[in-house]
């Protein structure tokens, strides 16, 4: 039996909906540090004490803003996994969608690496935890899915070790490539002035190392990355990549344009 939601619940999960877009709005354009409480009910035409009756905290909305940000994430993967792409080029597609999705939502890397702090994750309820981790949960599911099919097909030699221990240096490297994107002046301040391109070299490099098939012949060839990168963009992402602005480019830590 579907239960229905009443009238009353519809109502409160709108002005939930209503408070997650404004807070979003309010990072966008104020940051995390410029987040108030009192601002955001005001811009939604309520008193501050009915948006504490939705969030009982600054560090409950904010989680939840970021779970709404991991679903939009999700449908980025959710490409990658459902395409008939070979396992690893998949395994480069989940690279090339995290980056695009940073790079069309940079908000919510930061967010995100703001509430896995120690003081806010411990300042949340256990609720918004939960509801956070159970975002995230499809996605690994997905990228176990992928490595699975790789030993299934006889492309990737399990050594006697679970699935998902081969994602983990991959999804490593990608939060410290963005963490280093995000943290305005340190590449710049060594020259390393294409951080994706880096990334998606190391990315080959790894699989390379795993022996996962078919080997890149040469991960140092950047043609054959810009080929590859090109490809899986058009494959998976082509009307997000319809113009440069939405692109993901290699000579760059930024969208192109």
């Amino acid at each position: 039996m579907i239960k229905t939601r009443s009238g009353r619940e519809q109502a409160l999960a709108e002005r939930e909906q209503l408070f997650i877009e404004a807070t979003r709005q309010q990072l966008c354009n104020e940051g995390l540090l410029g987040i108030q409480m009192a601002a955001i009910a005001r811009s939604c035409n309520f008193a501050t004490g009915t948006l504490y009756h939705h969030f009982a905290s600054k560090e409950d909305l904010l989680m939840a803003v970021c779970t709404e940000l991991t679903v939009t994430r999700r449908e980025y993967f959710k490409r990658v996994a459902d395409s008939s792409l070979s396992s690893r080029d998949k395994m480069m597609g989940f690279s090339v969608a995290f980056a695009l999705f940073a790079q069309h939502h940079p908000e919510h890397f930061r967010l995100e690496q703001y509430v896995m702090t120690d003081v806010v994750w411990q300042a949340a309820s256990t609720h918004r935890r939960d509801q956070l981790l159970e975002a995230h949960q499809p996605i690994g599911r997905m990228v176990e899915g992928v490595v699975q099919e790789a030993m299934d097909n006889g492309e990737l030699e399990s050594h006697g070790n679970a699935p998902l221990t081969f994602s983990v240096g991959q999804w490593a490297m990608t939060i410290g490539m963005h963490t280093l994107i995000h943290a305005e002046g340190i590449l710049n301040m060594y020259a390393l002035n294409d951080p994706y391109r880096m990334l998606l070299r190391h990315v080959q490099l790894q699989l390379n190392a795993m022996q996962w098939q078919p080997l890149a012949e040469n991960p140092f060839d950047d043609a054959a990355l810009n080929s590859k990168v090109s490809e899986l963009c058009n494959a998976l992402f082509g009307d997000l990549c319809s113009d440069k602005s939405g692109c993901l480019n290699l000579d760059s830590d930024r969208a192109c344009g």
